[in-house]
């Protein structure tokens, strides 16, 4: 239970000023740990990001916060709950078709690395790269769907692919995207988590353990929300390519873990 209270919590720190919701560091330490079968940290940790995202979600509501485009994200956001239902699908369709958890966990494993190793090149040189400004509602939307897919397939929530989306398709800059994301994801787990019970598929869990991460999810939600208005985006972008560094050698230790 500590370790799932330390986990969730300082993840959810991590994802509330980043912007990438924690998942992407919850999933993969959790796989590390064995702490619980795939398709259950998959859950807690959807579970975890949702309510995190909810709370920094409706706090910069209540405080009526511009920092969310909403002729944006709005789009984006309904494509993102589109897409968590098709990820959930998706991760459905792979947990039948492979042999055993083991498989399931190297190709996500494997999956979320190739990801974050290509965010983290973009992230390093994205002073080179030419951005756009997308206004296209059904563009907003396919790539919406997109993110919400890639997410709930690999258990995130949102993740680093969010951050660089938001970038290179919307100029945004970094603590921009980070709230913007937060948004997405928001509506990306409430739709996966609504599928998950419609459709009865929420899997076996430790209810405790549940309670313990949506704690720590909230917790580190209020802390990471307050310590992101104190620091600058420069500040936010070194903690992200210093995430993600970490994050990609989890997944290299995930994926050899379990494919030997």
């Amino acid at each position: 239970m500590i370790t799932f209270l330390l986990v969730s919590f300082f993840a959810s720190v991590i994802g509330a000023i980043c912007g990438i919701g924690g998942g992407v560091i919850i999933k993969p330490v959790l796989d590390m740990v064995s702490a619980e079968s795939v398709a259950a940290i998959n859950f807690l940790s959807g579970c975890t990001v949702l309510s995190m995202s909810t709370y920094s979600v409706g706090k910069a509501l209540i405080k009526k916060e511009k920092a969310v485009n909403m002729a944006t994200g709005t789009p984006l956001a309904v494509g993102a709950a589109v897409g968590g239902i098709l990820g959930k699908e998706l991760f459905s369709f792979v947990k039948h078709s492979v042999s055993s958890p083991e498989n399931l966990s190297v190709i996500q494993a494997v999956a979320l690395g190739i990801i974050t190793v290509g965010t983290l090149i973009y992230t390093v040189n994205k002073n080179k790269v030419h951005t756009h400004s997308v206004k296209n509602k059904v563009a907003c939307v396919l790539i919406g769907i997109a993110l919400g897919v890639m997410s709930s397939f690999l258990g995130i929530g949102g993740g680093p692919i969010n951050l660089v989306v938001l970038y290179f398709f919307f100029s945004m800059d970094t603590k921009t995207a980070a709230s913007n994301s937060l948004y997405i994801i928001f509506f990306s787990q409430l739709a996966n988590l609504i599928a998950s019970v419609a459709t009865h598929a929420v899997p076996e869990f430790d209810t405790l353990s549940l309670v313990v991460m949506i704690v720590g999810g909230i917790g580190g939600g209020i802390v990471g929300r307050a310590l992101n208005k104190k620091i600058n985006s420069s500040t936010v972008e070194k903690l992200f390519i210093g995430l993600m560094s970490v994050i990609i050698l989890i997944c290299v230790y995930n994926a050899v873990k379990n494919f030997i």
